[in-house]
Formats: C-alpha cells, sequence, structure tokens
C-alpha cells in the first residue's frame, strides 16, 4: 500500500470540510448513517458520531488481540474471515480481472449493476446486478502486511462501521485514482459525509498496518514492505 496515499487522503478530507461549508445552503440539511449524523444549519456543521468513534475503538481492540494471536500469519487472517460469512475467492489472475471494473485485489465492498454482475460471474456468486462484499485474491503467496491493510478494512465493515456502501467506496475509488477533483463540489452533503467516511476507513487501516510494521520491523524496513499498491503476491 503507498503510504503516498495518506497525503491524498488529508488533502480530500480537507476539501470535504471546505466545501460542505461553501455548499452548505444548498446541500440537505443532514446525513445520516447506522452510527452517526451530521446535520448542516447556519454554516456550522455538527457531527454526532458517539457510536461510530466507540466502534472505531472497538476494531482497533479487536483487530489488534486477533493479528497477535496469529502472528499476522496472512492464511489464518483469512481463514478467520471465510470462517466470519465474508466468502473468499482464489482467481488465477485476480488482479487483471479486478483491475477492469477499477477494483484491486483483498477486500471487494459490495457492488452494483454491471460491476456486481461481472464479479458475481467470475466468483461462482450467481446471475444478480447487486453483489456481497467478498475477499478476492489470486493464487499463491499473500504479502503480510498487503493483508493486514485489507483485514482491518474488512473487520471494519464486519463491525458495521460506515463508508464501505457502494456509493461511498466508488467516490472513493474515483478521487483516490485521479488527482483532479473537479466535480466535488456538485455532491450531496450525503454524498460528502460517505466520502469522507470511506477515507477514514483507509487511513485507520493505513494507520494500524504501519504501527505494527514499526513494532515489528523497525521503521527503517516499514515502507518497503508496505508500499506495494495494490499487489497482494510477493
Amino acid at each position: 500500500m503507498n503510504i503516498l496515499k495518506k497525503f491524498i487522503y488529508s488533502i480530500l478530507a480537507l476539501q470535504e470540510k471546505i466545501l460542505t461549508k461553501k455548499l452548505g445552503k444548498h446541500l440537505e440539511t443532514s446525513s445520516a448513517n447506522k452510527t452517526s449524523k451530521t446535520v448542516l444549519a447556519s454554516n456550522v456543521t455538527l457531527t454526532l458520531n458517539a457510536e461510530t468513534e466507540k466502534n472505531k475503538e472497538i476494531v482497533l481492540n479487536s483487530v489488534s488481540e486477533i493479528v497477535s494471536g496469529v502472528k499476522n500469519n496472512p492464511y489464518m487472517l483469512l481463514e478467520y474471515i471465510k470462517t466470519h460469512g465474508t466468502k473468499v475467492v482464489k482467481l488465477p489472475n485476480a488482479d487483471k480481472i479486478l483491475s477492469l471494473i477499477g477494483e484491486d485485489e483483498g477486500l471487494v465492498c459490495e457492488l452494483c449493476g454491471s460491476e456486481a454482475f461481472y464479479i458475481n460471474i467470475f466468483t461462482d456468486s450467481g446471475f444478480s446486478f447487486k453483489s456481497k462484499p467478498m475477499f478476492i485474491l489470486r493464487d499463491g503467496e499473500i504479502e503480510p502486511y498487503y493483508m493486514l491493510h485489507q483485514f482491518y478494512k474488512w473487520f471494519a465493515l464486519y463491525k458495521g462501521l460506515p463508508g464501505f456502501d457502494y456509493n461511498s467506496q466508488k467516490l472513493f475509488k474515483k478521487y483516490l485514482n485521479s488527482p483532479d477533483t473537479t466535480g466535488l463540489e456538485n455532491h450531496t452533503l450525503e454524498e460528502m459525509v460517505g466520502l469522507k467516511e470511506a477515507i477514514a476507513r483507509d487511513n485507520e487501516a493505513i494507520d494500524f498496518t504501519v504501527n505494527y510494521a514499526k513494532s515489528i520491523d523497525g521503521s527503517k524496513n516499514v515502507l518497503n514492505k508496505i508500499k506495494r499498491e495494490g499487489s497482494a503476491g510477493i
């Protein structure tokens, strides 16, 4: 995972705050997800997210215990995912198959439309224009820190943290993969909040992975071990 992405995420988060203030009078007055609510009133943004913050702490502590218990063995983490109801699929050319719909190996969140139909066909998940979250990887060895980053995101999804819905992830990938942020100002408050949550979830996964890697390998080796962007294989 490319650490430079953290800088991009920070810029996006700042842009989201600025744009939300600018567009407050044009947007819906409130937006809510399962664990938080954002309200706009008189150019002031109020976010009620006590439950989200509580769940973030639960995710952090739980993943720390799980990873320590299996010594960050990627295959044991994958087995944990499988036993908790998420489909795990190994495909010979997973990276190429996923790249055609703008996805990377690892956690693939819910998809809709032709993208969902496409991924359902390749993973033997039926004929539907909506897919469930699943883990998709190539055959072969799994890079431990890449897997750790993906596992953290999966656990956050599993515990119900926001930012993993189809629209939020679609916006996240759109602006993550392009330096052009033209059009951000046209999104609704709900879409902007969803984007902010998606950015936050990926940031949290990166922070956990970096800190864990430092504790195991020391800071000098961290970047070389986790900057393999978009690749689960060694």
